[in-house]
């Protein structure tokens, strides 16, 4: 839905007296969600903290009591995206089954949310603005979901790697490649570098992205 959408929908009413604790953290809320439509719809030039007040209904003063200037709001609509994209139940990905069988789960996690709309939208933001804000082009790297993945993999690696059914001498490594694997060429060819892939075309990339992966980790066992 574009910002201008939602501007009946989303706009703040404005009240007499201090807003409560829950009131505020609303408030907050509806603000981001407008700064984000704002944001990746017009970019970070085209938005400015008068579009953001005038569709959230409030004063630039509301606003300024929130955040800093039109760079903090932009880090935290950043933030809050990347948050808002990690699985919500890692743990459970890696539950049951066979190794081969957790990954391909798991790579399907991966592609779903790396290539939903609002990843996308990041993406393209990210891109564009990644001079004038560095810090946000590595944020999606070292979000705890993402560490937290990696360091689960690099588990189920060791698991795999004491049960003689691997051979992976450094399974940390292993985990942040297989990532790379599995969403590096999709996200390309989604951000406009290339065709995207088909519903049919990603179902084999995953299947044989995970096959590729556990042969290589199998190679020197089988030598």
């Amino acid at each position: 839905m574009k910002a201008s959408e939602k501007t009946a929908k989303n706009r703040i009413a404005r009240k007499g007296g201090r807003p409560s604790r829950k009131q505020a953290a609303r408030i907050e809320s509806q603000i981001l969600d407008i700064a984000q439509d704002l944001f990746f719809t017009h970019g970070y030039g085209g938005t400015s903290i008068e579009m953001i007040a005038k569709q959230a209904g409030i004063s630039k003063r509301t606003f300024y009591h929130r955040f800093q200037d039109k760079a903090d709001i932009f880090r935290a609509v950043v933030h809050r995206v990347i948050e808002r994209l990690s699985p919500p139940d890692i743990p459970g990905l890696f539950e049951g089954q066979t190794v081969e069988k957790i990954l391909h789960r798991l790579a399907q996690a991966l592609l779903q949310a790396s290539l939903s709309p609002q990843a996308l939208a990041l993406h393209r933001i990210i891109l564009a603005e990644a001079t004038r804000f560095p810090e946000l082009a590595l944020a999606g790297n070292r979000q705890g979901a993402r560490q937290e993945g990696i360091k689960r993999i690099a588990d189920l690696l060791n698991h795999e790697t004491r049960a003689k059914r691997l051979n992976v001498d450094k399974p940390f490594f292993a985990a942040e490649q297989f990532m790379q694997m599995v969403v590096s060429l999709p996200l390309r060819r989604a951000l406009g570098l290339g065709k995207p892939m088909t519903p049919n075309e990603l179902k084999t990339w995953t299947r044989d992205t995970v096959q590729l992966f556990l042969n290589g980790c199998r190679g020197p066992a089988q030598a």
